[in-house]
Parts: C-alpha cells; sequence; structure tokens
C-alpha cells in the first residue's frame, strides 16, 4: 500500500510564493506518476500537475509558467513550487499517485492554499 502526505499550506498574498511537498512511503515501486491536485469551494478537483517516474510534466493551462513540480531527495518527495499566486488559486491541494496508468485512492489529507490580500 502507498501513503501520501502534504505539507506547505499556508496563506499569501497575490504574487507570492508558497511551496507544496508530498512524502510517500510504503511501496512506491508500483507507481508511475504522482500527481498534484486541487479542489476550490464548490468545484471539482482538478489535476494541476503530474511528473512521470521518468521526469515527465504536465500542468493545467492556468497553472503554466508559475508552478513547478518536481522530485526531491531519494524520490520520495514530490514538490509543487508555486509562484505569482493569483486568490484563484485559493484550494485544498492533495497529492495522489498513478499505478498503471490510472489514478489510485491514495490521497492524503490535502493542505489549504490562501491567497488573500
Amino acid at each position: 500500500q502507498v501513503q501520501l502526505a502534504e505539507s506547505g499550506g499556508g496563506l499569501v498574498q497575490p504574487g507570492g510564493s508558497l511551496r507544496l511537498s508530498c512524502v510517500a512511503s510504503g511501496n512506491i515501486f508500483i507507481l508511475n506518476a504522482v500527481g498534484w491536485f486541487r479542489q476550490a469551494p464548490g468545484k471539482q478537483r482538478e489535476l494541476v500537475a503530474q511528473i512521470t517516474t521518468r521526469g515527465n510534466t504536465t500542468y493545467a493551462d492556468s497553472v503554466k509558467g508559475r508552478f513547478t513540480i518536481s522530485r526531491d531527495g531519494a524520490d520520495r518527495t514530490v514538490g509543487l513550487q508555486m509562484n505569482s499566486l493569483k486568490p484563484e488559486d485559493t484550494a485544498v491541494y492533495y497529492c495522489n499517485a498513478a499505478v498503471m496508468g490510472h489514478w489510485g485512492d491514495f490521497w492524503g489529507p490535502g493542505t489549504q492554499v490562501t491567497v488573500s490580500s
């Protein structure tokens, strides 16, 4: 089994930056990719960025050029660097992992990101 835990959220002013971390434990060798998702109040959860085991990355159009996903250290941590934050980036951010090309049910508790002046 795989467990994921997010950290790094908080309150930041528009234009500011935050870095989120997703730490994986358990049988991480079955994972194909790790992704960051977010869910704002009243909206569906959406995929923000993902990184595969080969290091290939993809981003939602709304965050391209502002967010960067990366693997840190010994591949058990996936970071999301968020720059030039906007109020519309306010959401609970979650990480999840894919096995055999499909997103699993490895949701962590999430971390709140609030962008407000």
